[in-house]
């Protein structure tokens, strides 16, 4: 059993140990067992997941914490990737890599082995199905993998929005994503400072009952904003004191063109330009078919809209419509790199590629397509 399956994993036996201490309760009964009994036990309680097997889409993507080692006026940044494998069940994944000066992205060679990381309960917020996640030193990034855990998760965790939020200097990593238990969803916030250790807590609050929520990057006024689609088809406005509770929010999009007729969503957090956030959204139009627009809101007041693309800027290509799910690109979220916005997007559900664009050219796409649309 070792020489089949140790060079596919680490600490192989110290996973049949935990497996086999999992299961005291029904190993109790039984006659004294050996370190070896214990162990091969443990191995016919276990199975290997190919997490990725099926497929690797909808990444969003921050600036890394750790900056050493960045190429001279570019940065290193992290990708997060849903993964779907056997069973069409999600986990959360990540990738590294860095932007050059010019905008060309790279990313880092990949891990072979995954990790499995330790679950602790979390007793805060109160009352709440909390979770913590920790991973060991050693364990590269893109070893880690996030996999359901609570039952609200059996079936995935899907579409983490990614977003690096400032609060009075203190920088902390979020991200809101769908927990999908097979029969129900319901939207919860990952909270991370170093993408080793990770809070999950579900989110309360009438705000909070579908899809799509991306939080702003920083406080408007005092409060947490965030852009939400509650109703599954319009785009939100939502503010709250804690955090963890939204309710009510405000309207502020709502399907207006052909590509985007069926419903509209947020493709991630808003992005904070100098006169304006840019919120990229996504249109579903017919036969499914997904595209990427963009829409500015104003600065002070982000419910105020300032212009919003008549036609998608990213579209699927012809050449690039068949897949796990055809006719989509998607993503769950940009971020800003000097004068440019780097976006990495999926391609029907299947894989992840990048498109840069500078900033400068999108403002006067997104305005003069906004223009041509009123006139």
């Amino acid at each position: 059993m070792l020489d089949n399956f140790e060079g596919r994993h680490r600490n192989l036996i110290d996973v049949f140990e935990t497996r086999a201490a999992e299961m005291e309760d029904a190993l109790e009964p039984h006659a004294e067992l050996n370190n070896t009994q214990r162990r091969l036990i443990g191995a016919y309680f276990l199975n290997e997941y190919s997490f990725e097997a099926s497929a690797l889409f909808n990444p969003s993507i921050v600036r890394h914490p750790d900056q050493t080692g960045a190429p001279e006026n570019g940065c290193r940044f992290i990708l997060s990737l849903r993964a779907v494998g056997e069973g069409h069940i999600s986990s959360l994944t990540f990738r590294s890599g860095t932007i050059a000066a010019d905008g060309s992205v790279a990313v880092d060679p990949t891990a072979r082995l995954a990790a499995v990381p330790k679950v602790r309960s979390c007793p805060f917020p109160p009352n709440r199905d909390n979770v913590e996640v920790m991973f060991g030193d050693n364990e590269e990034l893109s070893e880690r993998v996030i996999f359901p855990i609570t039952d609200a998760q059996a079936n995935g965790i899907e579409d983490a929005r990614f977003v690096e939020f400032n609060d009075d200097g203190r920088k902390t990593f979020y991200a809101t994503y769908t927990a999908y238990s097979g029969r129900a969803i319901r939207s919860e916030l990952l909270e991370t400072a170093d993408f080793q250790s990770f809070r999950l807590t579900p989110l309360a609050g009438s705000a909070a009952r579908n899809k799509g929520m991306a939080l702003f990057p920083r406080k408007i006024d005092g409060r947490y904003a965030m852009i939400g689609r509650q109703d599954n088809e319009n785009l939100y406005l939502i503010y709250s004191d804690d955090l963890y509770t939204w309710e009510g929010g405000h309207c502020i999009l709502q399907p207006e063109y052909p590509w985007e007729f069926v419903q509209i969503g947020n493709c991630g957090s808003p992005v904070e330009l100098d006169d304006c956030w840019l919120l990229l959204t996504h249109g579903v139009g017919p036969v499914r078919k997904y595209s990427i627009g963009a829409v500015l809101l104003d600065k002070k007041d982000p419910s105020k809209v300032l212009a919003r693309s008549r036609e998608p800027l990213v579209r699927p290509e012809p050449t690039e419509r068949e897949g796990y799910v055809p006719n989509v690109v998607y993503t769950c979220g940009a971020m800003r790199h000097g004068d440019q916005i780097i976006l990495p997007y999926a391609v029907s559900d299947t894989f992840s590629n990048f498109a840069t664009i500078k900033i400068t050219a999108l403002m006067q796409a997104v305005w003069q397509i906004s223009t041509q649309s009123s006139t």
